[in-house]
Order: structure tokens, then sequence, then C-alpha cells
């Protein structure tokens, strides 16, 4: 195995954490906010988990969507990688099917170029929205072609940030630049390293890829909690030591919010049940206003719906949701937890991850 791969691949959980602690960040816009402010908050969230020993950050591709302003994953690393120094930054994640993994394998190519050795590339199968807009973006009827396709996208992708297609292949002239060919150039002396690829799913399918190829995973635990443990369980039981990984490494995402008080928590979560409910009722829009939500006439349908999504969501207290977080890392026993705090305001969440991290006990770094 590379060890400097597994490493970059492995954290360390700090203070009190059962495991090490992550962030994504779907850059959330509520109501009255626009997309400049969202990607501010995004810029704080991000400089306070490196401030206080989160592992990485991570931005999810959504497209679509005006409550979610996270439609370029690169561009907004790059921002990000501006603007901190050691915490990693990667995508949680890039819907591969939407893109040519050329046009991938250079974009992060540049982002490690920008912030060598904390760039994740997390890929996903899913088009990150509904039919139509999907449709759109790859400029194809075939939406399932993609999808289906999603082990060759892959297996390309890794050649082209490997820069390995081997003679007399199509493209074994075809370099992502960035990326090693400018290491073994004449006079080359860029590194040749690339970012880890992690596979993302909320079912089977990437479950048992990712253990297949070696690879960490990431699951959905967040959005597909019912699936959460079978496919960890899968994952781990195709799972083949490879160059990149010796043992399998997964993590979760989770949704987490803490207040210092437990009924502003529940406030705050119900504005992200609202906007989820709008959002598979065909109604995307901005994230309500926690009084939007409070007032709003749900009917029994729409309680029972938000009811079964607000019993995934890890919340209250710091101390409520400290307790909450432990028992799940327990039960999954996930190697990695990624919080992600939907709200409608950017100081709702930051003050949730500065909670988290106070409950730990996580320090705070220069």
């Amino acid at each position: 195995m590379d060890e400097n791969r597994g490493d970059e691949i492995r954290g360390t959980a700090g203070g009190t954490a059962p495991v090490p602690l992550s962030v994504l960040d779907l850059v959330t816009v509520g109501q009255g906010r626009t997309a400049t402010q969202a990607l501010r908050t995004g810029v704080d969230i991000a400089r306070l988990a490196e401030s206080r020993g989160f592992h990485r950050y991570w931005v999810a591709e959504h497209h679509s969507m005006p409550g979610v302003a996270s439609s370029s994953p690169a561009v907004i690393l790059a921002h990000l990688a501006a603007h901190t120094e050691r915490i990693r930054l990667g995508s949680g994640g890039v819907m591969l099917p939407n893109h040519a993994p050329l046009v991938i394998a250079e974009q992060f190519g540049t982002l490690e170029a920008m912030a060598p050795g904390r760039v994740d590339l997390g890929l996903g199968r899913a088009p990150g929205t509904d039919g139509a807009t999907a449709a759109a973006l790859r400029r194809t009827e075939r939406l399932n072609e993609g999808a289906d396709d999603f082990p060759q996208q892959l297996a390309e992708l890794t050649r082209f940030l490997d820069d390995d297609f081997p003679d007399g292949h199509p493209y074994a002239r075809i370099h992502a630049v960035p990326g090693p060919v400018q290491a073994t150039s004449d006079g080359g002396v860029q590194s040749a390293a690339r970012p880890p690829i992690w596979l993302l799913g909320s079912s089977g399918f990437s479950a048992r890829l990712a253990g297949v190829l070696g690879l960490p995973f990431a699951f959905a635990h967040h959005f597909s909690a019912q699936n959460t443990v079978p496919a960890l369980d899968l994952y781990r039981e195709s799972f083949k030591p490879s160059a990149v990984l010796d043992a399998p490494y997964a993590l979760i995402g989770v949704a987490a919010l803490a207040a210092d008080e437990e009924r502003e928590a529940r406030r705050q979560v119900l504005t992200g049940a609202l906007s989820m409910l709008r959002l598979r009722s065909g109604r995307p829009g901005l994230v309500p206003t926690p009084e939007e939500a409070e007032a709003y006439a749900f009917s029994p349908m729409e309680r029972e719906f938000v009811d079964s999504w607000l019993v995934n969501i890890v919340h209250g207290t710091a101390d409520e949701v400290r307790t909450g977080l432990d028992d799940l890392a327990k039960r999954t026993g996930a190697d990695e937890l990624m919080i992600t705090a939907n709200a409608h305001s950017g100081e709702a969440r930051l003050r949730s991850y500065e909670l988290i991290a106070d409950a730990y006990g996580l320090p705070v770094l220069g």
C-alpha cells in the first residue's frame, strides 16, 4: 500500500470524539440571504473547522435548487483553498456522469496544484438534480446510460489522474494538466501526487464498487439512513486491499445541528425539513425562516414526511448532539463522521459547529 495515500485518507479523532469529525457543506441560501452571503459563510465555516481540528471540509454538487449554491464544487474549493491552510478540501461529491472525466481530472489537478496534499475527489453516480436538469447538463436524454457507465467513467478518470493510459489507447497521448505529465517532462519538478478518490453512495452499488476497488467510501446517511448499516456491511464484505488502502475506511454524512437551547435547535432543523418537503414536492426554493416553518400548516401527509425526516437529524443542545453522534458512530462502526448542518441562517450553522467542537473538547489551533 502507498502509505502516503493511506495517510491522506485516514483522519485522527480529536478531543473526546469517537472518530474524526468533518464538515459537509451544501452552501445553503436562506430567504432574505444572497448566494454571496452563503459562500462567505462557507469560508467562515471552513476556517472554523480548520481552527478546531475538523479533518476535512467537503461541498456537494447540486443543480437547479435555489436554496443550494454548490453547483460548482471545483470553483468553491478553489476559493476555500485561498482562505485556509491545513484542512482537507474536497467534493462530496462531484457527480461524475454529468462531466467528461478529463474535465474533472483537469479541475482537480488544478486544485491539487493550489493546495498540495489536501484535496479529496469524492465521486457520485447520481445526477444531483431532477431528470430534466440532468438532461440539460449532459445534453442527452439517455440518463441511465451515464449511471450504468459509471465504472468505465471512473476507470477513465483514474487513468487521466495517474497519466497511465497504455500504449495504443486512443487517449495515450492526452494528458490532464496540471498533472503527473509535468513531473515526467524534461526539467519537470511538479509533484506527481494527485487527489485520492472516494466513492459516494446512498445504496449498495457504490458500496460494493468501492470495496472491490479498495477505495474509501462515503455513505449519505443524512438522507438514506435506513440503508446505512447494510451499505457499510456490503462495503466491508466486498473490500479488497489495494495500493490505496489495506483496510476499509468509511465515513458517513450526518445531519446534525446544535444550539444553545433545545427549542432553538428544533426551530432551525424544521426550516431544513420544510425546504426538503418542498423539494420532494417539486417546489424547490430558498430555505424558509424559522418563523415561516413554525407557522406552516402541514397536512397529515406532510407532517408524516417531516417527522420521518427529523428523526434522522441529530439535534438539540451540544450535549444531546454529542450523545447522538456517539451512539451513531457506535451503531454503524463508521470510521469518520461528516456533519452537515442545514438551517436558514449561516450564524446558526456556525454556532452549531462551534458547540459540537466545544462538546468534544476539540483543540483551538493556531
